[in-house]
């Protein structure tokens, strides 16, 4: 035991509310943190918030019961990159339970301050788990919705029905069809993917490589239709003019003389003309 930490044998330094002085909390073994938590939580319950003594009775237990945090991130080891992440938001739940615990009943710190920790580091999965976020009620309602599901399938011997599932939880029809929808944004697939074995629509390439493009004749098509009425509401001799220009490809000096006006002229209303259909093209966008 380290007994340079234990309460029968600290140091004469003493910290505040007359508990031992530690350096370095953290160094404290779990065997020693055990029985030294103790001593500090029969000091902390009376002390009051806020106070010195109180925070640092606090950050002393935090300090030495850090080692619940990393034997419940243990149990997690599937997700290894996501470790330290974890072992800050089991710190959470170890300062939830140090600040909830009540030492009169006898409970260990350790058996309450666990179910604690590993609380927070489901819930950080359950946020952050998903490829598209949804609200928590949705997220929850998931997980409830794939329990249903297993015990009806089971029972039915087939896969429930939306009816089946609302019945079952108690809840609308329409919840569960949201529910469904909404466990569509749990996980994502990369467009980069490759093709599903028996996929036979994708003949090897990816789903990025089928994904179709912008057609280049949509935007002439959509500026067409907005032209239409801003040519219904020009002049005849307007209307013939154009015509003349872009559907006969009649030269200027052409059109001026099956109008009889001069090419100076066909260009001056050719540009008024156009520059009226362009103002009524950008109001209309």
């Amino acid at each position: 035991m380290n007994t340079a930490l234990t309460p029968a044998r600290a140091r004469p330094a003493t910290g505040p509310a007359g508990l031992p002085l530690l350096e370095d909390a953290g160094a404290v073994t779990p065997e020693d943190a055990r029985e030294v938590s103790r001593l500090f939580f029969e000091r902390l319950a009376g002390l009051p918030e806020g106070d010195a003594a109180h925070r640092y009775a606090r950050d002393c237990l935090i300090e030495m019961n850090l080692s619940l945090v990393h034997y419940a991130v243990r149990r997690f080891r599937g997700r290894a990159e996501e470790t330290e992440d974890m072992v800050q938001v089991g710190t959470i739940g170890l300062i939830k339970a140090i600040d909830r615990y009540d030492l009169g009943r006898g409970t260990p710190f350790s058996a309450f301050a666990v179910p604690y920790i590993v609380g927070e580091i489901k819930r950080f999965f359950r946020d952050t788990s998903w490829a598209v976020h949804v609200p928590r009620r949705l997220q929850e309602l998931r997980i409830d919705l794939a329990r249903a599901r297993e015990r009806l399938a089971h029972e039915l011997n087939r896969a429930p029905t939306a009816a089946e599932l609302a019945r079952h939880l108690g809840i609308d029809e329409e919840e569960v069809i949201e529910g469904l929808y909404a466990g569509n944004g749990y996980s994502a697939d990369s467009l980069d993917a490759p093709p599903e074995e028996g996929d036979t629509q994708s003949a090897g390439g990816t789903l990025a490589a089928r994904l179709g493009g912008d057609d280049p004749a949509l935007e002439k098509a959509e500026n067409i239709q907005a032209l239409k009425p801003l040519m219904d509401g020009l002049e005849e001799r307007d209307r013939r003019i154009l015509h003349m220009r872009f559907g006969a490809e009649m030269t200027q000096t052409q059109i001026g003389q099956a109008l009889g006006i001069s090419q100076m002229q066909v260009s001056r209303l050719l540009t008024r003309i156009l520059a009226s259909l362009r103002e009524g093209m950008l109001e209309a966008n």
